[in-house]
């Protein structure tokens, strides 16, 4: 039996960032908030019940949804936006490291969804939001397996989304372009260190600092990832911000040459 008259929304990575915005503004809007961190005791918003998960571990996942089925009974909402970044030239990562950048942002993302998928098929409705990035339909130097992972989940979340219709569930993509949070200070570096790349390597960190200090604020990706949530005829992508509706506008129009030539230029790369 429901143990709440409130949709229940499930926000992983809400302890810091946009997970931490988008469980705040989630609950404003009238959810009933759950979120997770994989360290234990960590705080989220004032009024958002904060649980420990590790998206990478298949027990974690299966406990943490028993214990919110077993508070309120319910999903209505998944928001899986835990994910973490890598920067560097795409050499410099062994395959280890790629391993394992794919099972956060990736196989985390298909772990907690087919852990709500059974919920929200008996409840015969469901939203599913799955936090990409610009980084998902550009190119992106020197983040090219984080692209990657963005990449795959946007082609996971369209496929998946036609499959799951009929059974009243939605997949959704929010996807940010730079947002101004800790981001680039909690970035992962490359395993190996290669020479050829440390001069394009060394302006791409001052452009990518600066674009996050010039970014959206949080808060406006929270907004989207709630307008994700609300929908009554949900879209597949909602860019987050105005710099991701630009890009995302010019990745449609703009011919291919320019577009490429504007994106280098802007990452301050030799033309």
């Amino acid at each position: 039996m429901d143990k709440t008259n409130r949709a229940v929304a499930l926000v992983t990575g809400a302890s810091s960032g946009i997970g931490f915005a988008a469980a705040k503004a989630l609950q404003a809007a009238g959810f009933d908030v759950f979120g997770t961190s994989r360290h234990a005791a960590a705080e989220g918003p004032e009024g958002v019940d904060m649980l420990t998960c590790d998206v990478t571990d298949d027990a974690s996942v299966a406990t943490l949804v028993e214990d919110v089925l077993a508070e309120v009974g319910r999903i209505d909402l998944l928001v899986n936006n835990a994910g973490v970044g890598l920067f560097g030239g795409a050499e410099e990562s062994t395959l280890q490291q790629a391993q394992a950048l794919f099972d956060v942002n990736v196989f985390g993302v298909i772990r907690m969804t087919n852990a709500v998928l059974p919920i929200m098929r008996r409840q015969k409705k469901g939203r599913i939001v799955n936090l990409s990035s610009a980084q998902g339909f550009i190119p992106a130097p020197y983040f090219a397996l984080y692209s990657a992972t963005k990449h795959a989940v946007e082609g996971y979340s369209q496929s998946l989304d036609h499959e799951l219709r009929t059974l009243g569930i939605r997949v959704t993509l929010v996807e940010p372009a730079y947002t101004r949070t800790s981001f680039d200070e909690n970035l992962i570096r490359p395993d190996r260190w290669i020479d050829a790349y440390e001069s394009a390597r060394k302006g791409m960190t001052l452009a990518v600092g600066e674009a996050i200090r010039k970014g959206d604020t949080p808060e406006i990706v929270a907004e989207t990832i709630v307008k994700a949530a609300v929908a009554s005829k949900p879209k597949l992508r909602y860019p987050a911000g105005k710099l991701a509706r630009q890009v995302s506008m010019l990745r449609r129009f703009v011919p291919a040459a320019a577009f490429d030539r504007s994106l280098r230029k802007m990452l301050q790369l030799p033309v």
